[in-house]
């Protein structure tokens, strides 16, 4: 057996040990030998032409299995795509494990082809980042292997995150199948460092809990903490915590409001993005910050109080209670629909047709804001999952079809025309790939229209616009998804709207929903006004 094919076996069979389920390839030259053992290993090959694709795919994977998706790639420029999705993955802290097949070392600076600097080309965005050889003993492959699987685990105390795996394989790279890899042991990582800790605090501080992109576990935290010690809960739409009794539609609004300057505490969960109103009110120096479910996000740099779990008695009713009619009179002022649909109203609709035993994947930019100011559903929401770890539109319907394979739930997508254009490379999938159970749906507004509801926005501005912001491109998005051979139909109306999401889920298709956004600068300076008229409880 060639030196580089035992190699690349032992590497697989290391990560098979370990408990991984799902791996992704791109093809190539170089990684041939890992290609061929992730063939012959007892997981799930998926098997994709596109690096960036790749990545985000094995991201969304990641995301629904919560346990590390390993991602192969040749070496160059097919290693330098993944960049974003390990970005995202370690803003996440989502364990990706990158198998970057690479030439012997000393091959370069000389000029030899498909060779570069790849070792350490992730720079702080992995946990860590070890070079395999295979002309080194063997004993060093499974060891690094298995080191790099507890790095991207966060066993070693810090956060789980992803991982570079950065393989020098010399020639001759392949043996013939059949592939045997060897049967090795599971290596039980214990907890890391992170000691767990439970902080109680009085009632008295008139408190709110914000929870931003979380986890289920801990979006469940922060709505049992709210409903416990019967406090207002700001929740993002990814944090999974956002239904249930103290739960606010519209606590964004609400935080221009007269009423948030009475806040004197807040409990803050998971990782909060999505509105300059929180970001804003973290920051404020007059407010106890409580970072709590073990994160260790502070995005004001105001935070005094770091915990696993925090503990409040149940206080005095009258605060809730001016929160949730503050909520109810800001929800009623919200821009009603006119004769063309809207995206606060695609949101809403989009919300209210997935059940509570399906998926739910948000795309940045306006559907993840347009979602924050739904109605607080009545039943218990469904899985919701953003990449919010960096807020990018970059991969996102690779993303949804990794949480959608991952899951093994009807999945639906809801994202902008841009973010599907940039990543309609993801509706290339091999015949003989899994394909999955995805909706997407896009909100078709020709364009970037969340610039529309920010300064640029403003009238005068108008000239430059579209060419600088909105950036629309005259394509055909239903012709782009039937060209890959995907189902998909164009939206008009809300009767369609409706039908089309009545159905349940089954396979991939795409729904393009026109959208008309001339009303979005009007429907911005509505929200800010409605925060000034509404009442103080």
């Amino acid at each position: 057996m060639s030196k580089s094919q035992e190699c690349a076996n032992t590497v697989v069979a290391a990560l098979v040990a370990q408990g991984v389920t799902d791996i992704v390839l791109c093809p190539g030259s170089r990684s041939a030998g890992l290609a061929l053992a992730a063939e012959a290993a007892p997981v799930q090959l998926h098997v994709r032409i596109d690096e960036r694709t790749a990545g985000f795919l094995a991201l969304g994977l990641a995301k629904a299995n919560r346990t590390p998706v390993a991602v192969i790639t040749t070496s160059g420029t097919a290693v330098g795509n993944l960049l974003p999705a390990v970005m995202e993955a370690s803003h996440s802290q989502i364990p990706l494990l990158i198998l970057s097949a690479d030439r012997p070392a000393w091959l370069e600076d000389f000029g030899a082809n498909q060779t570069t600097a790849q070792s350490g080309i992730f720079a702080n965005f992995v946990r860590w980042q070890a070079n395999l050889d295979s002309n080194a003993p063997a004993s060093s492959w499974s060891a690094q292997t298995t080191r790099g699987f507890g790095h991207a685990i966060g066993a070693f105390g810090e956060h789980a995150g992803p991982v570079q795996l950065n393989v020098h394989l010399a020639e001759p790279l392949v043996d013939a199948p059949p592939i045997k890899l060897p049967d090795l042991p599971r290596v039980d990582f214990r907890p890391g460092n992170r000691v767990q800790k439970v902080l109680e605090l009085a009632p008295e501080l008139r408190t709110v809990v914000i929870c931003g992109d979380a986890t289920p576990g801990t979006g469940k935290q922060a709505r049992k903490l709210a409903e416990t010690a019967m406090l207002p809960l700001i929740a993002e739409p990814s944090s999974n915590a956002r239904f249930g009794s103290n739960a606010l539609s519209c606590g964004r609004i609400i935080l221009g409001s007269e009423l948030a300057n009475q806040i004197q505490r807040v409990i803050v969960f998971g990782h909060p993005t999505l509105s300059r109103g929180v970001s804003a009110l973290l920051a404020r120096d007059d407010v106890e910050i409580v970072v709590a479910g073990g994160s260790r996000n502070d995005p004001g740099q105001r935070a005094q109080y770091f915990a696993d779990e925090v503990v409040i008695p149940a206080g005095d009713l009258t605060w809730l209670d001016a929160w949730k009619a503050t909520d109810a009179a800001a929800a009623a002022k919200l821009p009603r629909t006119g004769d063309a649909l809207t995206g606060l109203e695609l949101a809403s609709q989009v919300l209210a047709a997935v059940s509570g035993d399906e998926v739910l994947v948000l795309g940045s930019s306006n559907p993840i804001r347009d979602a924050d100011l739904a109605p607080i559903p009545e039943r218990e929401s469904p899985l919701v999952y953003a990449n919010r770890g960096l807020a990018g539109i970059d991969g996102t319907l690779s993303t949804a079809m990794g949480i959608a394979l991952g899951s093994h739930k009807p999945t639906t997508l809801l994202c902008g025309d841009l973010t599907f254009i940039h990543d309609s490379n993801a509706l290339a999938i091999g015949v003989a790939e899994p394909s999955p159970k995805l909706r997407i749906v896009v909100a078709d507004d020709s364009g970037g229209s969340i610039f529309a509801t920010l300064e640029y926005g403003q009238p005068q501005f108008d000239s430059v616009f579209e060419r600088l912001f909105a950036a629309g491109v005259p394509t055909d998005l239903v012709a782009v998804a039937q060209a890959y051979q995907v189902s998909a139909r164009r939206i008009t109306t809300r009767a369609e709207l409706r039908r089309a999401l009545s159905v349940p889920v089954n396979g991939l298709e795409v729904l393009v929903v026109q959208l008309d956004r001339s009303h979005r600068a009007t429907h911005a300076r509505q929200l800010t006004q409605i925060a000034a008229d509404i009442a103080v409880g």
